[in-house]
């Protein structure tokens, strides 16, 4: 293959990333929406006994999260027959951090931690890879975000204050870089 191939192989796997991961703008926005939901439910409930504070809005928003994305991919997975080189690196990318993060949980839980200091940094690693892969500059802004809150939330002891960032992360971090995303994924489609 020559370089001139190569090139242009390359620039038409980032063409078709571009458009097939416009598609994942449900997912941020779903996520986005039910974790900050999750974390505002967590606080409110914050006289409540802890083990209902900590693990009802989060098993909720696991569950429903996990199924909204099940249904969705099933259905996106439907219409498209053919996965291109791209979808396949994203999928596995977001594969591995949920099997990272659902160990970083059960482990942190059963040592009495609270696992969402490092779940944030985490999150900002595949959110950053994403936009970086698809060169949508939100998504790696909000990867960079996930990183600077996960360190704030690490350096700062009120509760309220940590809830401020980890909420302000994912509004700015998924659910503002969904927005942008699906405002591009109608812009491409055809009438």
């Amino acid at each position: 293959m020559t370089p001139e191939q190569s090139l242009r192989l390359i620039e038409s796997m980032i063409s078709q990333a571009k458009q097939s991961f416009s598609r994942m703008s449900f997912y941020f926005l779903t996520w986005g929406v039910l974790l900050t939901l999750a974390m505002l439910a967590t606080q409110v409930w914050s006289g409540v006994d802890p083990e209902v504070r900590h693990g009802a809005p989060w098993g909720v928003a696991g569950a429903v999260g996990g199924a909204l994305s099940a249904w969705y991919g099933a259905r996106q997975s439907r219409k498209e027959e053919v996965l291109n080189p791209m979808d396949r690196i994203i999928n596995w990318l977001w594969a591995s951090f949920v099997i990272a993060l659902l160990l970083v949980l059960f482990t942190t839980l059963l040592a009495g931690g609270d696992p969402g200091i490092p779940i944030t940094l985490m999150t900002g690693i595949p959110t950053f890879l994403t936009g970086q892969i698809m060169r949508f500059r939100p998504l790696v802004l909000g990867g960079v975000l996930f990183w600077v809150a996960g360190v704030a939330m690490q350096l700062v002891p009120e509760a309220d204050v940590r809830t401020a960032l980890y909420c302000a992360a994912m509004v700015l971090g998924y659910i503002v870089p969904g927005i942008l995303l699906m405002r591009k994924e109608n812009g491409v489609r055809p009438a």
